[in-house]
């Protein structure tokens, strides 16, 4: 039972909806349809998706807490430390705007009265549980159990300085702490909170067999959640998986550096299953992995358009060509070898799966398809065609079954990697059943019966151009993200045509809305420190006034047309309300406005009047 969903609280996005001119509601409502159209999209299977705005998620959570509270681990206190708006996150050992542990980005102070969770007497507890191997993988349990071996603080749970939020029952200012309320959606999503029935099957279903989390959420799901429901006496889940990054050019995906790589342009052109192969292929699960079109491309035509692709369909010609479309007896004579390395696939992989080795789990079964590949090369069944002796047409025999068995244990190792393509070859194979009905442990060489008719022979995977299909998936990812851009606005856009492979508009061509412009925050700000970036020649690290109760740590492209001593005591126009971003390693909160000539150097923006510090810009 798979459960996925949105979590949908928290200061975070009070913060982002006012950007917008949207309720919450209705900001929260576009965001999680956003997700359910790019989960259905992609093929995603889930068995429910909870939002937990939902009235039911807000029982579950109100009853959890209930039972926390009778149970002794909820009190009432006040709160005075640093908080991470980005995270979600309380960073007790943080001074007044030290970076957050996770992003980076400055905390917050913040001083409210809250209930607090006794997440101190849960200590000893969770360092016994890391010893079971609850937290994987190993790096990431290093992890938990450092940060518990510190010594566990009290937990704030609750929250009187927003109001978007779950309110506490009977406690009118407080509505809950985000990470208390959204980790609970993991429960409520299969039922709890919901009507007598929904209970039922929730109490059968619960504990969760397995969270699939990133590992930057690690300690919300190893230290906090099992302490949470040991507190209300529940069961706590069996294990905790945390996966690694997708890193573009070696670096962390993120809006802020614009270098965010989307699925949905992929699967338009490579197709779900081919980027779910390559994603699973190259990257060992748990690690960080670096995403490449080029790597995505190279992957999906050598082993599935040349590789898997191809022995399917030359098989299938064969069969159909040399014994009338029916999967010919092999006698005593399939190959012994090959049964023997698709029954060690059928372990390994199983093994493999159960262990998160996804990438190991296909190099298992590609080692039958490489050695069928040989087999056919070595054996050449089209000259054993040509033959009339019985002895060769024996010999064919044994040569198709052998590859269509082979092919046939591969779809079904496939399928939960790739499962429309490995529903296609085993139709193709004449199977009447479905490969998601084929258990692995009754999986085994010898079961594909001679005489049955093979169906209709289609290609699965056609191979790509290259420079083609990845010219063809950046624009897409222009097109996708402007589509996603416009969500967030006040327009819900419609459907799209991808833009032709050239066209090319000019800036003039491209009107925006008043809405967009007023979405821009300048504001006119006043430079009171300047210093060049060590290591490089084109930017300058300014502290920039702009009427806030903190200056604005920016970082500029314009060293090589301005020193510091020209930008101190300068007014500037700045944009404000961009995503913070770092550069060798400094945190740039906001953008310098610059006119660019035509060789390239900049002009700053400025004033003929004197203008107020902190004036906005319409």
């Amino acid at each position: 039972f798979l459960v996925t969903g949105t979590d949908e609280h928290g200061q975070h996005v009070e913060r982002a909806v006012k950007a917008t001119g949207l309720s919450p509601r209705e900001f929260t409502d576009r965001v999680a349809g956003a997700f359910r159209a790019q989960w259905d999209e992609l093929g995603i299977a889930y068995d429910s998706f909870i939002r937990t705005t939902s009235p039911q998620h807000h029982r579950a959570v109100q009853w959890l807490f209930d039972r926390c509270r009778k149970n002794g681990y909820i009190y009432k206190g006040e709160y005075t430390g640093q908080y991470c708006v980005n995270c979600e996150l309380y960073v007790n050992d943080a001074g007044p705007g030290d970076p957050c542990p996770n992003c980076g980005r400055p905390t917050e102070t913040v001083t409210e009265e809250n209930f607090f969770f006794k997440l101190s007497a849960f200590e000893s507890r969770l360092l016994k549980l890391y010893e079971t191997g609850f937290v994987q993988p190993e790096t990431r349990r290093n992890e938990v159990e450092s940060f518990v071996r510190q010594g566990l603080r009290d937990l704030s749970i609750t929250r009187t300085s927003i109001t978007w939020g779950i309110p506490v029952p009977g406690e009118s200012r407080h509505v809950f702490y985000v990470w208390f309320d959204a980790l609970i959606a993991y429960m409520s999503g299969i039922g709890f909170g919901g009507d007598p029935e929904q209970v039922a099957r929730a109490e059968k279903l619960w504990p969760a067999d397995l969270h699939l989390i990133g590992k930057e959420i690690v300690r919300f799901h190893a230290v906090y959640w099992p302490a949470f429901l040991w507190a209300a006496g529940r069961p706590i889940p069996k294990r905790v998986f945390a996966h690694g990054w997708l890193l573009f050019e070696q670096e962390k995906m993120s809006k802020s550096l614009g270098n965010i790589v989307r699925p949905s342009p992929i699967a338009r052109v490579v197709g779900i299953e081919g980027l779910r192969y390559y994603l699973l292929r190259d990257i060992a699960f748990g690690q960080d992995g670096n995403f490449s079109y080029d790597a995505l491309v190279t992957r999906y035509n050598s082993d599935l358009a040349n590789g898997l692709g191809n022995l399917a369909s030359r098989t299938l010609t064969m069969i159909a060509k040399y014994c009338d479309g029916a999967v010919p007896n092999p006698g005593d004579g399939a190959q012994p070898a090959i049964a023997r390395l698709a029954r060690e696939a059928i372990a390994q992989s199983g093994a493999f799966f159960e262990n998160f080795e996804f990438s190991r789990a296909l190099e298992s079964i590609w080692s039958v398809q490489a050695a069928v590949d040989k087999y056919i090369v070595e054996h050449k069944p089209w000259e054993l065609a040509e033959r009339s002796d019985p002895e060769s047409k024996e010999r064919l025999r044994q040569v198709l079954y052998t590859a269509a068995e082979a092919l046939r244990i591969c779809a079904a190792l496939l399928y939960p990697v790739l499962p429309v393509s490995a529903e296609k070859i085993w139709r193709q194979l004449g199977e009447s059943s479905s490969p998601a009905a084929q258990r692995l442990d009754a999986l085994d060489w010898g079961q594909l019966r001679p005489g049955q008719k093979i169906g209709k022979i289609e290609g699965v995977f056609p191979r790509l151009d290259k420079a083609e299909a990845i010219q063809k998936m950046r624009e897409l990812e222009e097109h996708v993200a402007q589509e996603q851009a416009a969500l967030m606005g006040k327009e819900m856009p419609g459907k799209k045509e991808a833009p032709p492979a050239k066209a090319e508009a000019s800036a003039a061509d491209h009107k925006i809305s008043i809405d967009d412009f007023a979405s821009v925050d300048m504001r006119v700000g006043l430079v009171k420190s300047a210093e060049r970036v060590k290591g490089a020649d084109k930017l300058l690290h300014m502290v920039v006034d702009i009427g806030e109760p903190e200056p604005r740590s920016i970082v500029a492209g314009i060293a090589q047309a301005y020193t510091p001593e020209q930008m101190v005591g300068r007014k500037v126009v700045i944009v404000a309300n961009l995503q913070p971003r770092k550069l060798r390693g400094i945190e740039s909160n906001g953008m310098i406005v610059a006119a660019s000539l035509e060789s390239g150097a900049p002009v700053l923006a400025g004033f003929l009047e004197d203008v107020p510090v902190g004036s906005r810009l319409k």
